[in-house]
């Protein structure tokens, strides 16, 4: 990143997400400590932060903004308009990055004044072990070179991809809830272990690593999953007798559900908040 031009990174929540990001900014040496302040409601949460990051923290939001060139907003969607009308006048000249959930960028700009550059983005929980799959969208006046900047700031937390804001409640029905559906499949994998005769800890170690390298597997080879699933299965074999189970299960119509559900349920937030 170009430092010179985003000197300071302010964070307005200090929770989960916004660690998430300060741990991968820190560890990219993108900033330093001192060149990021988090502000915060709770007192206990920015002791925390500041003494595990030793960055510099705040009470007041107006003060984190003020400081800041790069301010990511992280509060909880249902205070994203009082913190914006607090801090909006402060905005000018800076990039305000939103990662909170279902407040369209139309809504942010709302309490901002003429010409503030408005980002969305949507990571996912995977970003605390700097893993995460982030998508940005942007506002009318982001120029080129700033999502550049916000983009390596997000990759420091995992992937990033740029899509149109009309997709994000389709992001968030795959990769924003998508953890929990692997939690799910790794959960019964074990079980599956555990009722053939598996001790439960080995049954969920196996099932772990085997989802972390099936995934690993597909990135490095840039192949279909398709393909690999039959480089695994032979004929007659073991594979192919578990494959009719899923299939006849419906896992597959399942998961897809999932995504389906997930995404209308997002819009029908976004629409509540509006």
């Amino acid at each position: 990143m170009k430092k010179e031009k985003r000197k300071t990174i302010a964070f307005l929540g200090a929770g989960n997400m916004a660690e998430a990001i300060i741990k991968g900014v820190l560890d990219a040496a993108l900033f330093k400590p001192e060149n990021v302040i988090a502000s915060d409601i709770s007192a206990k949460r920015l002791a925390e932060v500041e003494q595990k990051y030793k960055i510099r923290t705040t009470a007041i939001n107006r003060e984190a903004v003020e400081q800041g060139d790069l301010i990511i907003l992280g509060v909880k969607p249902i205070i994203v308009d009082p913190v914006l009308i607090e801090v909006g006048s402060l905005l000018t000249g800076k990039m305000l990055v939103s990662v909170a959930a279902g407040i369209p960028i139309s809504r942010l700009s709302a309490h901002l004044g003429q010409n503030v550059a408005v980002i969305r983005a949507m990571p996912n929980a995977a970003s605390r072990v700097l893993a995460s799959a982030t998508v940005l969208t942007c506002g009318p006046h982001v120029e080129k070179a700033a999502l550049e900047q916000c983009r390596i700031v997000f990759n420091s937390i995992g992937k990033t991809w740029i899509l149109e804001e009309g997709l994000l409640d389709a992001v968030t029905g795959l990769s924003g809830s998508g953890p929990a559906y692997v939690m799910v499949v790794i959960e019964a994998l074990a079980e599956g272990g555990v009722k053939c005769g598996l001790d439960y800890d080995l049954a969920m170690a196996l099932a772990t690593q085997t989802v972390l390298g099936g995934s690993l597997w597909l990135s490095a080879s840039g192949e279909h999953p398709a393909r690999l699933k039959d480089v695994v299965t032979s004929p007659g074999g073991t594979t192919i007798a578990g494959l009719h189970q899923l299939e006849a299960g419906g896992v597959r119509a399942a998961l897809i559900s999932a995504v389906e559900a997930a995404t209308a349920r997002s819009k029908e937030l976004g629409q509540q908040r509006q």
